[in-house]
């Protein structure tokens, strides 16, 4: 049997062609059409649905108020910050608020000298106050800019949740700054809002 909602993500209810002619045969004598006449106006209508779905914008998605860190910022300033707000995240902007690099708690532990790299010997150096082979190049970081991630990995407003999708799943990342026309902050999206999103609609 057909099933009418095999290219739909997945779904706790799924709509099978016997359903539909079981609903035909309900209202039959209303319904001045053929079963499958009924059929294709079904599917037509899903797929027409389906892209309204696909076809919306991350602006329309996206989280707006985000919390970003400044790229001059202290290390130990973003950490308070991320933990004050219960983030792992943040996008890193400059002057102009524009995105400049991406800050993660992995980022911040690499700065640490902790990576997943290290043996005992490693974390009993880094224990006593000496530099891990794995962190030199961190060991005088002192601001977000010399340990962010950069450039960032981002999407533009216009951006259709599809394709952020398609981004997401490429780059095994959860979370992403949106950026306007001119590369300023607009707000974030994850992984968690489009489906959401798709969920609700």
């Amino acid at each position: 049997m057909e099933n009418l909602n095999e290219e739909k993500e997945k779904s706790c209810i799924e709509v099978t062609e016997e359903d539909i002619r079981e609903a035909f045969e309900k209202h039959k004598t209303y319904i001045d059409i053929s079963l499958g006449d009924f059929i294709k106006i079904y599917k037509d209508a899903f797929a027409l649905a389906k892209d309204k779905v696909h076809g919306i914008t991350v602006d329309k998605v996206m989280s707006k108020n985000a919390v970003s860190v400044h790229e001059n910022s202290g290390i130990h300033d973003a950490m308070n910050l991320l933990a004050e707000k219960r983030l792992t995240c943040a996008p890193v902007v400059n002057d102009e608020n524009a995105v400049v690099g991406f800050l993660s708690d992995s980022d911040i532990l690499t700065s640490a000298g902790v990576i997943k790299k290290h043996t005992f010997k490693d974390l009993v150096r880094h224990l006593i106050g000496e530099p891990t082979p794995h962190s030199q190049r961190t060991i005088d970081a002192k601001n977000v800019k010399d340990i962010m991630t950069s450039p960032a990995i981002t999407v533009s407003t216009d951006t259709c949740i599809k394709k952020a999708a398609s981004v997401f799943n490429e780059k095994r990342i959860k979370v992403m700054p949106v950026v306007d026309i001119n590369g300023k902050l607009a707000g974030v999206i994850s992984m968690t809002d489009i489906i959401k999103h798709i969920d609700k609609n």
